[in-house]
């Protein structure tokens, strides 16, 4: 197959992709082939800027999002400073090493799969198969016998999949599944449910003897099914998948059609398809804990079992004494067999056991910690007695607050503008203002503040970002409570602590220094340690520009009662903060 230059594939994608989206131009709609679709392992292919293709994906998407600026300057995160460190001294076996051989199998394709001139496009839809819930254009570009065939199909199961041919698109087959709906007490289920979708596809695309396939996002946002965590099932799944069976597969085309999914595939195809060793070192540190079993499926610990190995010489000595009538002598038996039971693991015994065990342990250290002596509480400064968690327990609890963020309506969190969006600091970082007054005052579910915290930083904790606290008029309460900031800290994750660039506090009180030393010492010195105290308005803007920042009038009126206007002019019209002329 001749491959033809990225910078020709990047054109001709999106000519063809710009032509494909347009009904009823010049009769038949050109297609678009394997060919024509950039190569996960082509050397420019993070600078793929399909411009044309995005526009159409996202105009056939209703226009709900705006052109994708964003993925035609995106970094990749295997460069940043952080990550060349991690990867410098890394001393763990990468779960997903470098294989140029399965990278030449992986393409991405910003567009719809409709247009594609391969043996099977995949199509996400429900239980009945039916034309309405199914992947938005694919009926309208296959034409009515598609949706007549499905009718006869007899349905399909979640996590199954079935095939149909595919009348008027230029590939040859339809291979329709059905995706998970998402629960957060169900996460597991839905992971496993989800990654089966894909593993079906691929089994049936081989089955049929078929090579090539171009698989849209699964998930849909009707099922509720958070894109981030989908997106790593779904290409760690890929992944295993191709490590069993590439030479039966001659090409995978992700097909993203939003700029969010744009930018979570970017970021996460090197963490399981990196193209060198320095990809491949750096995402030991940013792979999830969880990445699954062979097949890519959540490993469930209270489905193991565990069996401990015999030592050398124990199995012939065991099967000497053992005797041949073991169930008609139960005493004999118990007699005989003490040294094979011995070496076996209890958890092989009774299944359930072993997570009860686990569960013990866990309680007997919560509730050690709380017995300690808590200076935290004598303090006043709240409880921080409950116990770490590991970076698996970490990475769960964010995703399953996440998805339950989102299924949520918190507008009414939101205009209360406790946290809210700022522009970027004198870097270009993005900016996340915290309104300390407003959450004295206006917050009254902290649990539903919880989520709206979760679900605003979810953003910007993927990339380097920054905090400004304003403290203006917020001593109502002395000192903050450490174990509520602490549980803060560990739903956003190590994602915040690694990329959180600094903290800058305005108008800090005595107790809340104490507090911050507190944090320190007690919580994470790492994050806390990041803190700039700043006592004037004019020192802020050093470090964020006055007009990137949404900035309440109370806060300036605090200023003026605190610094007295000392050394600066505010224009009362705009707020504007001015440094008066020496002299």
């Amino acid at each position: 197959m001749q491959h033809r230059s990225p910078a020709a594939a990047t054109a001709s994608g999106a000519a063809s992709t710009a032509a494909a989206m347009e009904p009823g131009v010049g009769g038949v709609e050109p297609a678009v082939t394997l060919d024509q679709v950039p190569r996960w392992s082509d050397p420019d292919q993070r600078l793929y800027t399909p411009s044309s293709s995005s526009a159409t994906a996202e105009a056939a998407d209703g226009g709900s999002e705006p052109a994708a600026s964003t993925f035609l300057s995106f970094s990749d995160p295997l460069t940043g400073d952080d990550g060349g460190a991690a990867g410098g001294g890394c001393a763990s076996a990468s779960r997903f090493p470098v294989d140029h051989e399965i990278n030449s199998r992986i393409y991405l394709w910003r567009g719809h799969p409709w247009n594609m001139e391969v043996d099977a496009v995949v199509n996400s839809t429900n239980e009945s198969l039916d034309e309405a819930h199914s992947s938005p254009g694919l009926h309208a570009a296959a034409g009515s016998g598609l949706a007549e065939e499905c009718a006869t199909l007899g349905g399909c199961r979640t996590g199954m999949a079935k095939m149909t041919n595919a009348y008027d698109l230029p590939a040859r087959k339809v291979i329709h599944t059905v995706g998970p709906k998402y629960a957060v007490k169900y996460h597991t289920a839905a992971e496993n449910a989800l990654s089966h979708c894909y593993r079906s596809c691929l089994e049936l695309l081989i089955e049929n003897g078929l090579e090539s396939i171009a698989m849209g996002c699964i998930y849909t946002e009707a099922k509720n099914y958070p894109r981030e965590p989908a997106a790593h099932v779904a290409i760690r799944t890929v992944r295993r998948f191709l490590e069993k069976q590439k030479g039966k597969i001659a090409g995978l085309i992700f097909c993203i059609t939003s700029s969010s999914d744009t930018e979570i595939y970017k970021r996460l195809l090197p963490l399981y398809f990196p193209r060198d060793k320095q990809e491949e070192e750096t995402a030991v540190s940013k792979l999830p804990a969880d990445v699954g079993d062979e097949n890519g499926e959540t490993v469930i610990d209270e489905r193991k079992i565990r069996i401990r190995p015999l030592p050398a010489g124990a199995a012939d000595r065991t099967v000497a004494t053992a005797p041949l009538d073991l169930p008609l002598e139960s005493g004999l038996a118990s007699r005989s067999t003490f040294k094979l039971d011995s070496y076996l693991d209890p958890s092989f015994m009774s299944l359930i056991k072993d997570p009860d065990l686990r569960r013990k342990e866990q309680w007997e250290k919560s509730s050690q910690a709380q017995k300690g002596f808590n200076y935290a509480r004598l303090l006043g400064y709240g409880d921080i007695g409950f116990p770490p968690l590991s970076a698996a327990e970490e990475y769960s609890l964010h995703s399953r607050y996440l998805a339950k963020a989102n299924s949520l309506n918190l507008s009414e969190i939101a205009e209360m503008k406790i946290i809210y969006r700022g522009g970027v600091d004198s870097e270009g970082r993005p900016v996340m203002v915290v309104v300390g007054a407003h959450f004295l005052l206006r917050c009254l579910d902290l649990e539903r503040f919880v989520l709206h915290v979760v679900k605003e930083f979810e953003p910007l904790i993927q990339k380097p970002y920054t905090i400004v606290y304003l403290h203006s008029a917020a001593s109502l309460q002395p000192q903050p409570d450490l174990g509520f900031m602490k549980r803060i800290q560990q739903l956003l994750g190590r994602k915040h602590q690694r990329n959180l660039h600094g903290i800058y506090i305005l108008h800090p009180t005595l107790g809340l220094r104490t507090a911050i030393l507190g944090m320190q010492l007690l919580i994470d010195g790492e994050v806390w340690k990041k803190v700039v105290y700043v006592d004037r308005l004019v020192q802020l803007f050093r470090y964020v520009p006055r007009e990137q920042l949404t900035i309440p009038d109370f806060v300036f009126q605090h200023d003026l009662e605190v610094n007295g206007g000392r050394g600066m002019i505010v224009d009362p019209r705009t707020k504007h903060i001015y440094q008066r002329p020496s002299g």
